[in-house]
């Protein structure tokens, strides 16, 4: 565990597609739970906060905000982290970074630290201990990798769900303070699942010494010569514009339309049971063998559902009508949720995914500042919800779209690659002067092999 170690998937090592994985999926459900719904739970307490320090609601969002911030846009610092430390020294600070934020959060006398606390430390802690975990999963799942993301996804509507109601009781009973006291304590379970992400152990022939590592580049900058890659940030990046949009405004949405407050905070309630269900199924669906080879078209697919159930939530007239939209949302968004990192994984490879998962939540982090406050911004100069539906459902609409065409794009312009086989079956038959056959050559012909290394191997299909 020096500092010297790069944990990265040793050469030659099969993912094992069980046995300890199983618990690494475990702490990967529980990071990702509280990565996602931490930052939508702490809003429980917003209300205390603004009697507290004597602010306005706005001021208060940006708990939340920072929090998103930091889970995404340092991105490329947990890549760094993890390709010089590796995944579990890295988790194991990320999970104290996380409980102190909050804990001393509960000290605090001003928003200004509680920005720096709850929102920069344990934004920082959450990121450090997210994008490993992803890291760790795709290392010990390879034939079972899609439905390991689906149910590792899920964990993020099930702490929705659970954190919620507990922020709540926590406030009733002990105050925003003792309930940020509390939450701090509850966030060292992330060293405790860091504590499950066990390297795998490279292979030893005949009782040698084990093969050495090659050497890697802590931030491998060569994936945006991947125009798969490339296309798949661009994607996203629009995508992340409009997916969070709605379910910021859906309970503003409802009231707007007459309805009690109770039972338009039960539409979120309605979303996120749907969610859970859908991200596991879409994981099982997307590992079929006859569907595992068309996931980047299924992953257009679920973000082409995602903004045509915008568009058409935007005509919604009455409290039913949001409900069907919820279940459909519900649907979509479990389905977004459970391919985007499964699809970047097809793409990138299990070597480059640290660096690449790293710099696509950076592009998104972006995104993600800019979305919903244009959001609101649209609605403060229209006052009507319906527009920010269709701009929502318009932007996840354009970013299927990229993914599709820019996918049939690369296939269809992709220069042909030298074939080696045909290059030697040549020499195999030319005269009898020529059968001379280079040992270095054959060297060559059999590393052009495709790796193996618990990775599945790319068909134009699954790498755009």
């Amino acid at each position: 565990m020096g500092g010297a170690v790069v944990d990265e998937g040793p050469t030659g090592v099969k993912a094992p597609d069980g046995g300890w994985g199983w618990a690494v999926l475990f702490g990967c459900f529980v990071i990702t739970g509280f990565s996602y719904a931490f930052p939508k739970a702490v809003s429980v307490f917003f209300k205390e906060l603004m009697r507290e320090f004597g602010i306005g609601y706005s001021d208060t969002a940006w708990i939340s905000s920072i929090l998103l911030a930091m889970l995404y846009g340092t991105g490329p610092l947990c890549s760094v982290c993890v390709n010089r430390f590796g995944c579990r020294p890295v988790m194991l600070v990320g999970g104290l970074f996380a409980s102190l934020g909050m804990v001393t959060a509960s000290f605090c006398q001003s928003i200004i630290q509680v920005y720096l606390t709850t929102g920069v430390l344990t934004g920082l802690g959450l990121a450090l201990n997210f994008q490993p975990s992803l890291i760790m999963l795709n290392r010990y799942f390879s034939k079972r990798r899609p439905i390991a993301n689906g149910l590792a996804a899920a964990g993020s509507p099930v702490f929705l769900c659970a954190l919620s109601p507990l922020g709540q009781l926590l406030q009733d009973h002990y105050g925003w303070r003792g309930g940020f006291l509390i939450l701090g304590g509850l966030l060292l379970n992330c060293c405790v699942c860091a504590a499950l992400m066990r390297p795998l152990g490279a292979p030893q022939a005949g009782g040698g010494p084990a093969p050495q590592r090659p050497a890697r580049r802590l931030l491998d900058l060569s994936v945006f010569r991947d125009r798969g890659f490339v296309i798949y940030a661009l994607a996203a990046s629009i995508m992340v514009l409009g997916l969070f949009v709605p379910p910021v405004f859906v309970v503003s949405y409802a009231k707007d339309l007459g309805v009690p407050d109770t039972k338009a905070a039960f539409l979120l309630t309605i979303l996120g049971f749907i969610d859970i269900f859908a991200r596991p199924t879409a994981g099982f669906i997307t590992g079929l063998k006859k569907v595992r080879p068309y996931s980047v078209y299924l992953f257009s697919f679920a973000m082409f559902f995602n903004g045509f159930t915008d568009l058409t939530g935007s005509t919604a007239s009455d409290y039913g009508g949001l409900v069907v939209f919820c279940i459909f949302f519900g649907i979509s968004y479990g389905m977004v949720g459970a391919l985007q990192f499964e699809v970047l994984m097809a793409i990138v490879g299990t070597h480059k995914f640290s660096s690449a998962i790293g710099l696509v939540l950076l592009l998104e982090a972006v995104a993600v500042l800019i979305g919903p406050p244009s959001g609101g911004k649209l609605l403060d100069a229209t006052h009507v919800y319906k527009y920010v539906f269709i701009l929502a459902g318009a932007e996840v609409l354009t970013s299927s779209l990229v993914l599709l065409l820019g996918n049939c794009f690369c296939i269809a312009k992709r220069p042909e690659a030298p074939r080696p086989a045909a290059a030697l079956e040549e020499k195999l038959h030319a005269p009898p002067e020529d059968l001379g056959v280079d040992s270095r050559e054959v060297e060559h012909f059999l590393k052009a092999e495709p790796e193996k290394n618990g990775e599945v191997v790319h068909t134009p299909e699954t790498s755009v």
